[in-house]
């Protein structure tokens, strides 16, 4: 409560009018996410940028003033209107020496464009346009480490063996029928082929890949996976597998997702030890005791486990069963017990 024996305070009539000045060169992070804008021009580019994010707007023509902002390591035009032309003037930003990742997902592309000037660059995404081909890739730095080309129309894998440190390399949903020119990927971690039409399984002879996708293709055996012992986690759904083989060497597999497939049993897993997560759901197993002998060497380390929708998953006493063939489960189909 203000003193009765002190003046009141009075009000600052320039008060309102007052403004905050921003050193813009002490801003390097600028989001522009979801604006809207249909141009840069409304808008001050901070000069020592390291990050530019302009996901979710309407732009269909480059600023030239981002090819004068020197420190940007990152860019996104993620979700804009860009087409071929408008994107091209970016092959000849030579001041952006050290962009380390330039994302160019959903706008209209339909080839890749010339990135080969950015030599420092680590993640390139050009996913969810309509591009037919990898040919320009040839040109990108062989300094990516994760490259992103899903949700295209790309019909073969070519113009990327130069890219030797590679570790993320997503080619989902595009139309391609043959996996190759993967040899050179010594460093490749995880391979991304989901919703293509891919009938056999070619790793090349690598042996060094964790995550492995090829959900919703063509195949119709798993042979091509058994040397590659470094694999954690592979995604085999929406095949036309009948037989599960290839397998028993991969020590290292902690998720396996074979559902809907052809299966009858469960077979060349039971020596692997480190498996959490067992997807074997829309297939045609007949018994729980099959269940039992496949996964015996997972016993006590799988928590997941996925059934329905196979005749086992009839079985009398279906949940208490597995209960007590899997002491440690946590979910069994959609069930989640405390």
């Amino acid at each position: 409560m203000q003193n009765q024996n002190e003046p009141p305070v009075e009000a600052n009539p320039d008060q309102d009018d007052q403004t905050v000045e921003i050193d813009l060169s002490s801003i390097t992070i600028l989001d522009l996410t979801s604006f809207q804008l249909p141009d840069l021009d409304s808008v001050e580019l901070p000069p020592n940028l390291i990050d530019l994010d302009l996901t979710t707007n309407r732009l269909s023509n480059l600023d030239s003033r981002i090819a004068n902002l020197i420190n940007l390591r990152k860019l996104s035009f993620r979700q804009n209107l860009f087409n071929d032309a408008a994107i091209e003037p970016i092959s000849s930003w030579e001041s952006l020496t050290g962009l380390e990742e330039l994302i160019l997902r959903d706008n209209k592309l339909t080839k890749i464009p010339d990135v080969g000037i950015f030599k420092k660059l680590l993640v390139f995404d050009v996913s969810f346009n309509e591009i037919t081909s990898l040919q320009g890739l040839s040109k990108a730095s062989s300094t990516i480490k994760e490259l992103y080309v899903s949700k295209n129309e790309v019909t073969k894998m070519e113009e990327i063996d130069h890219l030797h440190e590679l570790q993320i390399l997503e080619l989902g949903s595009n139309r391609l029928r043959v996996m190759e020119n993967l040899q050179n990927f010594t460093k490749l971690q995880e391979l991304w082929l989901g919703r293509n039409r891919i009938k056999v399984i070619n790793l090349c002879g690598l042996s060094c890949i964790k995550k492995i996708s090829l959900q919703s293709n063509r195949l119709t055996s798993m042979i091509g996976l058994e040397e590659c012992n470094a694999l954690e986690e592979i995604y085999l759904s929406h095949n036309g597998i009948a037989k599960m083989e290839g397998l028993s060497k991969l020590v290292n597999l902690r998720v396996l997702d074979v559902s809907s497939n052809k299966l009858t049993s469960v077979d060349d897993i039971q020596n692997l030890t480190r498996l959490e997560d067992l997807w074997l759901n829309d297939n045609r197993i007949e018994s729980l005791e099959d269940i039992a002998d496949g996964v015996s060497g997972s016993r006590e380390k799988l928590t997941t486990i996925y059934l329905e929708n196979n005749p086992c998953a009839q079985s009398p006493n279906y949940n208490a069963t597995l209960k007590q063939i899997f002491p440690n489960i946590q979910q069994i189909d959609s069930e989640v017990f405390a």
